[in-house]
């Protein structure tokens, strides 16, 4: 990552670490979790750049003093491979087979607020929105393959770019809470990239990408971490 982003990279970083820090002494409904994602480009802006893709995330939801049962601070880290292609070319006088990879990674940092159940109830229902720190990185290789030993093929970088932007997004999703310990939780997340490099090349003009997720992940409760420590503890 280019070094002029290292400190905004590191503060959400930062601020994540200390909201799961605080989040083993919350009350009611904290949990820090994992899920997966399948995100889908929407837009001209998104469609035209990037293609519909899979990954993950990790995320923690702590639980305000005062509302705990209503309101939360979230925050969390997610990772998809928006495209992932390859191009094949043939030279006319050799017959040389050479191949354009191409991979668009996409990294998301968030903070943000969640209003919904966080007590002690089976189907918990919650919407939300965050504020985000984007990371989108290009990288496209020239190959000449080698068809019958791969180690001796022809690789030669043509570009590796990252750049980095601003978002949001718009949550909505449902907790299935099993006795205040795990919890599965799903939903479709509305997300907007602000000025945005056109694939990420010099000269390029800014777009503003928008996408749609669908999410479904594992929770574990604070709490019974808290209390397992606890244990350890003694």
């Amino acid at each position: 990552m280019n070094r002029r982003y290292a400190k905004p990279v590191s503060l959400v970083l930062g601020t994540f670490l200390f909201l799961l820090i605080a989040a083993g002494q919350s009350t009611a409904g904290g949990k820090a979790g994992i899920y997966g994602i399948r995100m889908i480009p929407y837009g001209v802006d998104a469609e035209q750049y990037s293609s519909a893709g899979w990954g993950f995330g990790v995320h923690a939801v702590l639980p305000v003093p005062g509302v705990s049962n209503l309101i939360a601070g979230t925050g969390g880290f997610e990772y998809v491979n928006l495209l992932d292609g390859t191009e094949t070319f043939t030279d006319e006088r050799t017959g040389l087979r050479v191949e354009q990879q191409t991979k668009q990674n996409y990294y998301r940092f968030y903070l943000g607020a969640q209003a919904g159940g966080h007590g002690n109830g089976f189907l918990r229902p919650h919407v939300g929105a965050n504020l985000a720190l984007l990371v989108y990185e290009l990288v496209a290789d020239v190959v000449v393959p080698d068809d019958y030993n791969r180690e001796q093929e022809i690789r030669q970088k043509l570009s590796d770019e990252t750049r980095v932007a601003f978002g949001y997004d718009l949550t909505m999703g449902l907790d299935l809470n099993f006795s205040n310990t795990i919890a599965l939780d799903g939903g479709v997340r509305y997300l907007k990239s602000l000025r945005v490099p056109q694939q990420l090349g010099e000269g390029s003009v800014m777009i503003y990408p928008q996408y749609f997720q669908v999410y479904l992940g594992v929770g574990i409760s604070l709490d019974m971490l808290e209390d397992k420590g606890g244990d350890n503890g003694e």
